[in-house]
């Protein structure tokens, strides 16, 4: 993969120089708020862009915002020459080629918190609509049709949860499901500390094989990429549910659909697909419609207006942490740094090729000019170096040229 030669601003960035945002998917109006305080000049679109729409946008913007419906590949940097971080106001970034943006200098940013408590409500609330059938006596009384039955209706009350995936959004789920009067049992494969009576089991398999609702809250990578396929969906107990408000990939949907016609489950929630449309206006087919009680919702876990306003909120300040002093604190592809600015001082920001001899050649120029530093930081990965460093505004600009101008330089910027 190829680093690009990008150019580098040489003067200080103020409120003078306003940077340009471009926010996309109708983000909520928390984060133009935020960003347009700080002077930026903010651009809205209202739905995705495709790749190659995307890289004619880029052109002249400092920072992007997206949402999952967005697709980031390296093709889409072509043009971004004077892009500086991008902004992901959700979850997931399994859209973002982070590799490519790692390599090109530019962080990315999402929002891994601020929609637990709108997911782990949604999950909850599917556990009662399945075990009680809501939705299919819904549909009947909306065709005309009275069908009061008890049979296959249950409470809530003593039945076992299993969660998937113990993070932010399963914990809070478990305590909001012993209020309730559920069991609470999880498998994660980091060691995590339980809350409430939450118990962790050892393995997969017997978490199946006790659950009578099974919930998955994981990440799209290599090892969850259809980790509930007919085996372990066999596994499961006679009438469980299964509910996936995580990520499409991470459930065999043609063997979710098996099971639920031989009746070996009672019943799933589906929030998430293998393939979505990219607007509200395309049709969507999946195996699952038309099945008894089986909740199918277009991937709607944190679409409420209180966690989009967090995310909104969250992002954002990211952004501007990261623009106005370089705090790379809670990106996903980059170096994690955050140093306090030093007043009277200019701080360069440099990402560089990370090889050996990279920041003797940073000292040299520094000590060449006479430049006085206060503060420096520097934090690597395998394919970059990120330095922060604070010294005497009146040499700062040659500095900053003359690091621009090593061979190993990816992107190099002042702050003030």
């Amino acid at each position: 993969m190829s680093t690009p030669r990008f150019p580098n601003p040489s003067a200080p960035i103020s409120n003078k120089v306003p940077l340009r945002v471009l926010l996309l998917e109708n983000i909520h109006k928390s984060a133009e708020v935020l960003l347009s305080a700080e002077g930026f000049q903010v651009e809205r679109v209202a739905g995705a862009l495709k790749p190659e729409e995307l890289a004619e946008r880029l052109k002249g913007v400092h920072l992007v915002g997206i949402r999952s419906k967005t697709t980031v590949p390296e093709s889409a940097l072509v043009h971004a020459e004077n892009l500086l971080a991008i902004g992901a106001f959700c979850i997931g970034t399994n859209q973002i080629d982070l590799t490519a943006t790692n390599i090109h200098g530019i962080p990315a940013f999402n929002a891994p918190f601020s929609n637990t408590r709108s997911v782990a409500e949604m999950v909850l609330a599917e556990v009662v609509v399945l075990t009680r059938q809501l939705f299919d006596r819904s549909r009947e009384v909306h065709l005309g049709q009275w069908r009061k039955v008890a049979t296959g209706s249950h409470e809530v009350r003593g039945k076992t949860l299993g969660i998937i995936g113990y993070g932010h959004i399963g914990s809070q789920l478990g305590v909001l499901a012993e209020a309730l009067g559920m069991r609470v049992i999880y498998y994660d494969v980091m060691t995590k500390l339980p809350l409430g009576n939450s118990r962790s089991v050892p393995t997969l398999g017997e978490l199946l094989a006790e659950s009578d609702f099974v919930t998955l809250h994981v990440p799209a990578t290599a090892s969850t990429n259809m980790m509930i396929g007919a085996a372990e969906l066999a596994r499961m107990k006679k009438g469980a549910c299964l509910i996936n408000a995580s990520r499409g990939t991470v459930v065999d949907i043609p063997a979710l659909a098996e099971v639920l016609r031989s009746k070996h489950l009672g019943g799933a929630a589906v929030d998430v697909y293998p393939e979505e449309p990219e607007t509200n206006s395309d049709g969507f087919i999946t195996q699952l419609q038309g099945l008894p009680n089986v909740v199918l919702t277009p991937h709607i876990g944190g679409s409420t207006e209180e966690a989009q306003e967090s995310i909104g909120r969250e992002v954002a300040t990211s952004l501007i942490k990261f623009v106005r002093g370089g705090a790379t604190t809670g990106a996903v592809n980059f170096p994690q740094v955050e140093v306090p600015l030093i007043p009277g001082t200019h701080r360069i920001l440099n990402v560089h090729r990370n090889i050996p001899g990279v920041l003797r050649d940073i000292n040299r120029i520094v000590s060449d000019l006479n430049a006085n530093i206060h503060a420096q930081v520097l934090s690597t990965d395998s394919n970059i170096g990120y330095l922060v460093m604070d010294l005497d505004q009146d040499v700062s600009a040659q500095v900053c040229d003359a690091i621009a101008g090593l061979n190993t330089d990816i992107k190099t910027r002042i702050v003030s």
